[in-house]
């Protein structure tokens, strides 16, 4: 794979930036008392619906289908069942969609299919969301209004455009209440724009490395550990670009997110890219992505409830070759960081040792997350291209925390068959901390 094809634009990109007119339409009619609350819904719901047939054409219809079947579950189903079935729907409905496309011959430049199941997989966020608010009583359907008035803020909220295709989950209940409000805030067309220069400094940062990248002689390839790094790096600031847009779009809209419940800041940014934990980069990766797979799946799994996660993650993601490999990879990792890290800081008692015990860590996060990223979205759907990079030196790392993590396993079986040993040496159980999931 050469260097130019990183270089592409995500493809929604034309629409999201073809998006912010309406968005900032929307807010002024709403300011200027122009739409009633029940005109909001309507616009908000044309405007997706306009917006999936201008983005996707004939394949808006894999999206349309899926989101008026929910909705008809949650008015007629009891609340006790609603997610249930919602979740059903939604993710029998994504896994066909992903078999049907990928298994047709698609035109490459055809970026269509692409848009239409990563709207999918935003739609199935927001439907098993809303599902289990009604589920957990957290939202009550007020059935008795008339199905038009009942139906109208649900349907609007599942395909309102400015989070049709990207942004942050926004609960059902914050997505009414901004409805209601969206006269009465101002619109934030300073931190809106603020974000935009943000996300052209970040296209610009990569397209300057691509650029780099492109001319460079010697190492390359997926047996390169720094050309495996370089991949990874232009991926994150793909995303990250991809997170800010979507913000903006939704601040514009009147749709900001909770403080601290947007997917990206500079505080996070920050985080992101200076941490030695790889726990602390998954958390923070993608923030409301990881709420919703911890409501959804962390909290209501009994036993290996991190392992289900990721697990799930991966389903969700397509079940692909490289999509299962690397959730399943990065799922050890974490499990191994949680447990290598308190193991070494109590060997970090200097300053010196302290500074070259995170600058190590920090390379090895750094490396592990490349590797993970580049199994996933560079070699996913190719198998034979999966078993180069797993027999290529980026494997050595993960492997290596893969061993040190089954040592500590081990030695935490023998003391758990053995506390005496563990009593009477004097010595703390290493693992005796709450697993921070």
């Amino acid at each position: 794979m050469c260097w130019a094809d990183l270089l592409v634009l995500l493809p929604a990109a034309p629409y999201w930036l073809a998006a912010f007119p309406f968005a900032a339409l929307f807010h002024h009619l709403c300011a200027s008392g122009r739409l009633s609350l029940t005109a909001r819904y309507i616009f908000l719901l044309t405007g997706g619906c306009l917006f999936a047939g201008t983005a996707m054409g004939s394949y808006a219809v894999l999206l349309l289908i899926p989101a008026a079947g929910s909705m008809l579950i949650l008015l007629s189903v009891s609340p006790a069942c609603a997610h249930t079935w919602v979740f059903a729907l939604q993710m029998s409905w994504q896994i066909v969609c992903h078999l049907g496309l990928s298994s047709q011959e698609l035109d490459p430049q055809d970026a269509r299919p692409a848009i239409a199941l990563s709207a999918i997989m935003l739609l199935t966020q927001k439907a098993t969301s809303l599902a289990l608010d009604i589920h957990e009583g957290v939202m009550r359907l007020q059935l008795g209004q008339g199905l038009l008035q009942c139906a109208l803020p649900l349907c609007s909220y599942l395909l309102f455009f400015p989070a049709l295709l990207g942004g942050p989950l926004c609960s059902f209940s914050r997505f009414w209440a901004q409805a209601e409000s969206s006269g009465v805030l101002p619109c934030p067309l300073r931190a809106a724009g603020q974000r935009c220069l943000c996300a052209l400094a970040l296209q610009g940062l990569r397209m300057g490395l691509a650029g780099g990248l492109a001319g460079r002689q010697g190492c390359a390839g997926l047996g390169c550990l720094s050309c495996v790094w370089a991949r990874a790096l232009l991926l994150r600031l793909a995303y990250y670009w991809h997170w800010v847009l979507d913000e903006a779009l939704l601040e514009v809209a009147g749709f900001r997110p909770e403080a601290g419940q947007g997917d990206l800041s500079v505080r996070d940014l920050w985080t992101l890219e200076t941490t030695h934990r790889l726990a602390v980069f998954t958390r923070t990766w993608n923030k409301s992505t990881s709420c919703w797979l911890r409501r959804l799946v962390f909290q209501h799994c009994p036993a290996q409830p991190l392992l289900a996660t990721f697990a799930f993650s991966a389903w969700w993601h397509s079940l692909r070759p490289g999509q299962v490999f690397g959730f399943l990879c990065w799922a050890v990792m974490v499990e191994a960081d949680y447990r290598i890290h308190p193991f070494l800081s109590t060997w970090a008692t200097s300053q010196g040792v302290k500074l070259l015990y995170r600058g190590t860590t920090w390379v090895f996060t750094q490396l592990i997350v490349a590797y993970i990223l580049v199994a996933m979205h560079q070699v996913a759907s190719h198998f034979s291209m999966l078993c180069l990079l797993w027999t290529s030196c980026n494997s050595i790392l993960p492997l290596f925390y893969g061993f040190v993590l089954l040592l500590l396993l081990a030695k935490k079986l023998k003391q758990n068959a053995y506390p005496g040993l563990t009593c009477a040496a004097g010595g703390a159980h290493p693992c005796t901390r709450e697993h921070a999931g």
